[in-house]
């Protein structure tokens, strides 16, 4: 073939790669909203308690022990350390894609060609020296360096590295938004069971009460002032109470159990002061404004990473429809026999090739490829959006939670303080025989519900500061 076909053929090869090229599918990214309102009802203040590190933000020793030891030992949240580092050694992977391949390596062999093929032909009637022509059976060994590059002509291969920085970047991210979750829900966990250790303890002294009360009652009916029935009424308040006693006690075992998984121990007693949680005051938690969110809190900052991964595997589905350059090459010692290996220049081998290569008929499989990238970035979009809303939602209920938990735990406290007296105002009533055992009865289940709920109403608002916390961003720094 001529210089000038070659030529020609070439030409139109190369104008049919880039004709292909030009064909590529055109398909819209979808923009982001990064708006978020202006405040949290209407408050300017931009601090964030979001900001301070659970160090300081739980400042009870025993709390901070907990979340100290979990933060080592939680299996979780060691399997995504890992995971952490799998992301990293896909950087490392992606990044020697885009550089060239060298391997070193040698081999031995024998090979029979028919002498009636043009190769056997011509090998009967040469003469590696004078008067001994090539065997019929040849042996071949060979020593020596071969490389292989694919010149990253439109970044496919780093715009790939990037989207493996990109998810490694989002792999940390969620490592810390688990962290969130962990310090809160030990935190939650453990204001839980200084909760239920005071019930356990009201419980008991309204067993207590009730058994002073049922003494009373015996004593009255000793002297026909009531019959046999308040005897049994009081006798199944009391056996009630204590049944309430032994369901508390599970409580106890299976929230301690629960604190010692998250820790990452065997069961064992939670160390802890309860004797104080009555006394807690809730601690002024401050919102900053929303925009804060974007940068405290890592979820929506693991989406951001997401999304501009997914951004990157566009690119890297479009550049499949273009040609790939690609170079090899070869440099080393070839010989029939071992002997003449370092017999140069006659012994070396070299080569050098180039191939352009890119799609042209049948491109199904990479449009679908370059449609789902395009079909993942939209989803990525929408997960982002979701992301920043639900945070916002999340801090806004929180506030208007503790704001309303207050109130309600000033009336509980009020009932709690009303009752309290007409329990003993109604004692005084029944022993004057000026009102009947069904209000003492009663006077003393309700005082038991209403300091029971006032326990709850505590530990609620106590987990609204750890869950508006965490709704904020805290716990991972």
């Amino acid at each position: 073939m001529s210089k000038n076909r070659l030529s020609t053929c070439l030409g139109l090869v190369i104008l049919a790669l880039c004709n292909a090229a030009c064909s590529v599918p055109h398909l819209v990214q979808k923009t982001e909203n990064r708006k978020v309102p202006a405040s949290f009802n209407n408050s300017q203040d931009s601090t964030n308690s979001g900001r301070v590190p659970w160090k300081d933000y739980f400042t009870d020793p025993y709390l901070y022990a907990l979340i100290d030891t979990a933060l080592a030992n939680n299996q979780e949240l060691n399997i995504t350390k890992q995971e952490i580092e799998i992301a990293n050694n896909e950087i490392k992977s992606r990044q020697g894609a885009y550089l060239p391949f060298v391997s070193l390596g040698g081999g031995t062999g024998i090979d029979k060609v028919s002498r009636y093929t043009s190769q056997g032909a011509s090998d009967a009637s040469t003469e590696i020296r004078p008067g001994v022509a090539t065997p019929d059976v040849l042996p071949n060994t060979y020593l020596g360096a071969f490389a292989s590059w694919e010149v990253d002509i439109w970044h496919k291969l780093r715009n790939a590295r990037k989207v493996a920085v990109a998810n490694y970047l989002a792999s940390i991210e969620g490592k810390n938004f688990m962290v969130t979750n962990l310090v809160s829900e030990i935190a939650t966990s453990y204001y839980e069971l200084m909760a239920l250790d005071n019930q356990l303890e009201i419980i008991k002294r309204n067993i207590d009460i009730l058994t002073n009360a049922l003494t009373i009652i015996r004593q009255e009916k000793d002297a026909a002032r009531v019959t046999e029935l308040a005897v049994r009424r009081f006798e199944a308040e009391v056996f009630k109470t204590q049944s309430m006693q032994y369901d508390i006690q599970q409580q106890i075992i299976v929230t301690e159990n629960r604190i010692n998984f998250l820790v990452g121990r065997y069961p064992q007693r939670v160390q802890r002061n309860s004797q104080n949680f009555g006394t807690l005051i809730p601690a002024k938690i401050n919102s900053g404004i929303p925009s804060q969110l974007l940068a405290n809190r890592p979820d929506i900052r693991q989406a951001e990473y997401n999304l501009e991964a997914t951004k990157l595997d566009m690119r890297v589905a479009k550049a499949n429809f273009y040609p790939s350059l690609t170079i090899s090459a070869s440099l080393g010692l070839m010989a029939y026999s071992p002997w003449y290996l370092l017999n140069t220049p006659q012994s070396l081998m070299a080569s050098l090739a180039g191939g352009l290569v890119g799609p042209w008929i049948n491109r199904n499989a990479i449009t679908a490829t370059y449609k789902n990238a395009s079909a993942r970035q939209i989803q990525a979009v929408y997960n982002y959006e979701r992301t920043i809303l639900n945070a916002y939602i999340e801090v806004a209920n929180q506030l208007s939670n503790i704001d309303n938990l207050e109130k309600n735990y000033t009336m509980k406290n009020n009932q709690v303080q009303a009752l309290t007296q007409s329990t003993n105002i109604s004692l005084k009533l029944f022993r004057s025989a000026r009102a009947d055992y069904m209000e003492v009865l009663l006077t003393q289940r309700d005082v038991l519900q209403a300091r029971m709920e006032l326990v709850e109403t505590r530990m609620q608002q106590m987990n609204a500061l750890v869950n508006t916390y965490r709704a904020l961003g805290g716990g991972w720094n």
